[in-house]
């Protein structure tokens, strides 16, 4: 069997270096093409990426937008009352339609944008003073991703806040859209009812109370009278305990009372806003960037058209001489 001599493989290893040089010296023939093309429709380009620019800028001004957020506490079980509202409403919005608003008192209908809720996700909360939540959240995550538990809708609903979100394309204010929304979330006569009951019971348990602080206190100035008239001696007797466990209901009851006050400021609406944040501009999007994405798409477009435009001369120029 013959082996290959040397001139035969100096050949080939002249050849793929030739090739070689052929790639190369191809890509420097485009790079040099790219060049002279630049130069050649050097004004073309330009006019197109500041026409680009310019209609970008425009476009970028006018989709701006502001967010705007409000915290709401749902009160008397009216959470499923609340979602039901924001759907119905947000689902007016992609309607268009304007009377529904416009009777709800919003004064720029063409203004508002998206409207959203969802849950603050607050699990020490939710579980505050609760023994039943912590024991049912204890439950189902032995049974279950505890993560995908906090985030799922049936539970993140009894969360105590909830994010109502919705998007304007000008600056507004309380009058244009929060009070209106606010005072459309509270329309409601059975919760309303609800309300006023609730706050009547939580009045007279203030009231019972106070009344029942008032007669611990007369009964404990009474045996203070009855002890300092026997001796000036103290002694803890079965006496002594039962009025440390007057006192310690004293306690308990004028604990309540705060408690119940503080909770009547979040009771006065069946939707309690807890906050409000609004015109804060808006993250930037896709469309925002109009500015940078139309001039590099004019550009794109244009060598695109003169690339296809070479490639249909040259393709009918063969087909001629055939």
């Amino acid at each position: 069997m013959s082996q290959p001599s040397s001139n035969d493989q100096e050949i080939d290893l002249g050849q793929l270096l030739g090739k070689i040089g052929n790639f190369f010296q191809s890509i420097l023939d485009s790079f040099f093409d790219f060049y002279l093309f630049i130069k050649k429709n050097i004004l073309i380009i330009t006019a197109l990426f500041l026409l680009g620019a310019g209609i970008g800028f425009f476009l970028d001004k006018e989709t701006k937008s502001y967010s705007n957020e409000i915290i709401v506490s749902p009160n008397f079980g009216s959470v499923d009352y609340l979602y039901s509202k924001i759907e119905l409403l947000a689902s007016k919005k992609r309607d268009n339609d304007t009377l529904f608003f416009s009777k709800l008192g919003f004064k720029n209908v063409k203004n508002i944008g998206t409207i959203e809720i969802e849950p603050i996700i607050d699990i020490y909360k939710f579980i505050d003073k609760k023994p039943e939540n912590f024991e049912m959240i204890k439950l189902m995550a032995d049974n279950g991703d505890l993560n995908k538990i906090i985030e799922d809708p049936i539970t993140s609903k009894n969360y105590p806040n909830h994010l109502i979100k919705f998007s304007t394309k000008k600056i507004t204010d309380e009058d244009d859209a929060i009070l209106p929304l606010l005072t459309y979330l509270n329309d409601s006569k059975y919760f309303n009812s609800i309300k006023d009951q609730y706050v009547k019971n939580e009045l007279n348990k203030i009231k019972s109370n106070d009344s029942i602080v008032s007669q611990i206190d007369n009964l404990i100035n009474k045996f203070a009278d009855a002890s300092s008239t026997k001796t000036d001696r103290l002694f803890y007797n079965n006496e002594n305990n039962q009025i440390n466990d007057i006192i310690s209901t004293k306690n308990k009851l004028i604990s309540e009372n705060g408690n119940i006050k503080i909770a009547l400021i979040n009771y006065d609406k069946i939707i309690k806003e807890v906050s409000v944040s609004t015109n804060m501009i808006a993250k930037k999007t896709a469309r925002s960037k109009m500015k940078f994405v139309l001039p590099i798409a004019f550009v794109l477009f244009f060598v695109l058209y003169k690339l296809f435009s070479s490639f249909y001369r040259k393709q009918i120029q063969k087909r001629n001489l055939i």
